[in-house]
């Protein structure tokens, strides 16, 4: 087993913004192997993620952000659970962090439960056409769509969307890490993006 250093622990400390004590713990719970102990703070966050999902939001912050040349600019509403954190700087960063996501990477929605059914059966209707013009076989035809449309959430839903600051994290895990280092509930409300000449 690894000797827990206190280099160590603020190593964890800076990737994840979790308190000192919480880094300690999962450090020596993953005998200091520093990539497992990333990974029990990520399944923390999930878990108090999970534990407070029925929890209303009902303070939060609405952030903006306008890209270089005044051409593309996002609103963003990050909801939380009490006032409080809605003050922190971390909820603040994570919101600029995602509004400056959304400009950059455009995603349609928020999550899959939120893309449009037309669009995405129209996506469907596509996808099967190409494969039963390529000669593929009927019932192999409706796992390859599944396949395409878990691949299309991850281009249109922002939760799904590899963070352009980290491409080890999708803004899911970014979300769930946010929520294990806030102890409450915090969602991703609504976006809006706009572009010069854009609709």
């Amino acid at each position: 087993m690894a000797q827990i250093t206190l280099d160590l622990i603020q190593q964890l400390r800076d990737k994840t913004g979790v308190g000192m004590m919480d880094c300690k713990k999962a450090l020596i719970a993953a005998e200091g192997d520093l990539e497992k102990a990333l990974d029990l703070l990520r399944k923390k966050g999930a878990a108090v993620a999970e534990k407070r999902s029925g929890n209303a939001t009902k303070q939060g912050l609405i952030v903006s952000y306008i890209h270089a040349g005044a051409q593309l600019g996002v609103m963003l509403e990050v909801d939380c659970e009490t006032d409080f954190v809605a003050r922190t700087e971390d909820i603040k960063n994570f919101a600029q962090d995602v509004a400056m996501h959304i400009a950059a990477m455009n995603p349609r929605c928020v999550a899959p439960a939120d893309l449009d059914q037309a669009y995405l059966e129209k996506e469907k209707s596509v996808f099967a056409e190409q494969l039963a013009a390529s000669g593929k076989p009927a019932q192999i035809i409706e796992k390859i769509v599944e396949g395409k449309i878990e691949k299309l959430y991850s281009d249109v839903c922002l939760m799904h969307q590899t963070f352009i600051k980290n491409d080890k994290l999708t803004i899911e895990d970014l979300l769930k890490d946010l929520i294990a280092k806030m102890g409450e509930k915090i969602t991703i409300r609504r976006f809006v993006r706009f572009e010069v000449g854009n609709e």
